[in-house]
């Protein structure tokens, strides 16, 4: 009984948004911690004679999943919500060459963009949301693009 109490007195402070923004905001946030880990993982195992710009793209990718988390994190509390200390699972493939691991980072893009493309239509009368959910809804799509180009063969 006292964890239904917990849980709606969380949600009854989140009187900003609905529930259902700050379920899906929360998701995005454990995919976007998620991301930094699987990023930086992915850094790590890069190996071979183009390590070092294939490298520097995944930190950058990283540090971006980080300033989305931060953004996201930010518009939680503002809600009035409280931002999960979880991510969402990573799991090990132990797929490591430079193909595997694009094929994973493309996964990860779509289902981080098929969040924010359900932001959007959760968003409502709130242009504000609207606007940041799109922007990101953006940038998801050019990493999706940029992952396929790295994909294809010359």
């Amino acid at each position: 009984m006292a964890k239904k109490t917990a849980k709606k007195s969380k949600q009854a402070k989140s009187v900003g948004a609905p529930a259902a923004v700050i379920e899906c905001l929360n998701r995005i946030f454990q995919a976007e911690m998620a991301g930094i880990i699987r990023y930086l993982h992915y850094s790590f195992m890069i190996v071979g004679h183009n390590r070092i710009p294939i490298q520097k793209w995944f930190r950058d990718q990283a540090n971006e999943s980080s300033a989305h988390a931060i953004l996201i994190g930010e518009k939680i509390t503002a809600f009035g919500g409280h931002p999960p200390l979880v991510s969402a699972q990573v799991k090990e493939t132990e797929g490591h060459s430079v193909h595997a691991i694009l094929e994973e980072s493309l996964t990860f893009e779509e289902e981080t963009l098929r969040l924010y493309c359900q932001l959007v239509g959760l968003a409502g009368d709130d242009i504000a949301l609207e606007e940041l959910a799109r922007e990101l809804v953006r940038t998801e799509t050019e990493h999706c693009d940029e992952v396929k180009k790295m994909l294809r063969h010359p």
